[in-house]
C-alpha cells in the first residue's frame, strides 16, 4: 500500500467559530504557523484559504460564495513557502472561476473546486450567527476548470460531497481532462450536499468512485472523524485533518493547535502499519508538475 498523504486545513473558522485557538485570517504570521508547524508534525498538503469575504446573502447570479482578496492569499502562500515546501493546495471550491483561475496565477501545485452542487449550513455552535455557501457549478464550468488547471499546471482537487461530483468527473473527463484525478470525499459536512459521516457512507462513496482516482477523505463529524479516517487508511485511501474540518482532539476538548490533530492521525497510521508521506513522496503520489 503506497504511503498515506495526510492534508492539513487549519485556518477556518467559518465550520467552528468556538474555536478560539484559530487565528483570524487576517493574522497572516499566525495562520502561516499554524500550516509550517502541522507539515513539520506529519502533513504533506497545505489545504490553505488566504483571505476571503463570504457574501451575506444571496447575489444575483444565485451564489452565496466568498470573494477573494488575491494579495492576502499571495501573502499566506510566499509565508509557508518561504520556510517549508509542502504541496500547495489552495482552498475554497465554491468561489466564482473568474477568482479561482486568477489564484492560479501564484503558482499553487493543487486547487479545490466542488464537482457538485456547493450547498453549506454550518452553525454548529448556535450562539453565533449561521453561515452558509450556496453555488450550482454546471458541467460546463468544470470543464473551464480543467482547462484553466490544464493551462496553468495546477492539479485540480475534486471535491466531492456525493456521488453527482463522480458523474461530473466522468464528463469532463469525456472531453479529454482529468485522465488521473485527485478527489476528496467529504462526509458529514452539514447542508443540502450532505453525506452521513458513517462507516457504511464512506465504503459505498469508495465502492463508486471512478477508475484512476487517488482519493481522500474529509470528516466534519468530532464524533464519528478519527474512526472513519482510520477505515480510510486501511482502505488505501489519503486523509485530511485540522481546525476547518474538526478542531477536537477530543470529545468537547479543542486541540490547542493543528500539529496536535496531524500528530495524532500519524500515531493512526502508524498503529495501522502505514507510512506517512513526506511533501516530496506526495508529489510522486500525486504526480504533481512541480516534483
Amino acid at each position: 500500500m503506497e504511503k498515506l498523504i495526510i492534508t492539513v486545513a487549519c485556518d477556518s473558522r467559518t465550520s467552528y467559530p468556538i474555536n478560539h485557538y484559530c487565528p483570524p485570517q487576517e493574522d497572516i504570521e499566525g495562520v502561516a504557523q499554524q500550516y509550517l508547524d502541522g507539515i513539520k508534525a506529519g502533513a504533506a498538503i497545505a489545504h490553505i484559504h488566504g483571505i476571503r469575504t463570504l457574501e451575506e446573502t444571496m447575489q444575483p447570479d444565485g451564489r452565496q460564495v466568498s470573494r477573494m482578496n488575491q494579495e492576502g492569499w499571495k501573502r499566506l502562500n510566499d509565508a509557508i513557502l518561504s520556510k517549508s515546501e509542502p504541496v500547495m493546495q489552495f482552498g475554497v471550491a465554491s468561489a466564482r472561476i473568474e477568482e479561482k483561475i486568477k489564484l492560479m496565477g501564484l503558482g499553487p501545485d493543487m486547487m479545490a473546486v466542488a464537482f457538485n452542487a456547493h450547498d453549506e449550513y454550518f452553525n454548529p455552535d448556535p450562539q453565533f450567527p449561521p453561515k452558509r455557501m450556496m453555488a450550482i457549478h454546471p458541467v460546463e464550468e468544470l470543464i473551464n476548470y480543467a482547462k484553466a488547471a490544464e493551462e496553468h499546471k495546477v492539479t485540480l482537487e475534486v471535491e466531492c460531497f456525493h456521488t453527482g461530483g463522480f458523474w461530473n468527473l466522468e464528463f469532463v473527463r469525456k472531453q479529454g481532462y482529468l485522465k488521473r484525478a485527485y478527489t476528496t470525499l467529504f462526509l458529514g459536512w452539514p447542508g443540502g450536499t450532505w453525506t452521513p459521516a458513517t462507516e457504511k457512507a464512506l465504503i459505498y462513496m469508495v465502492d463508486h468512485l471512478p477508475e484512476n482516482v487517488v482519493w481522500n477523505v474529509s470528516v466534519m463529524n468530532p464524533l464519528k472523524q478519527w474512526d472513519l479516517l482510520s477505515l480510510a487508511v486501511s482502505l488505501g485511501g489519503h486523509v485530511r485533518v485540522g481546525y476547518e474540518d474538526n478542531p477536537y482532539i477530543a470529545p468537547g476538548e479543542l486541540a490547542k493547535n493543528n500539529a496536535v490533530l496531524v500528530e495524532r492521525m500519524v500515531k493512526i497510521a502508524q498503529g495501522l502499519g502505514r507510512d506517512v508521506a513526506t511533501p516530496k513522496e506526495a508529489r510522486k503520489i500525486l504526480g504533481l508538475a512541480r516534483q
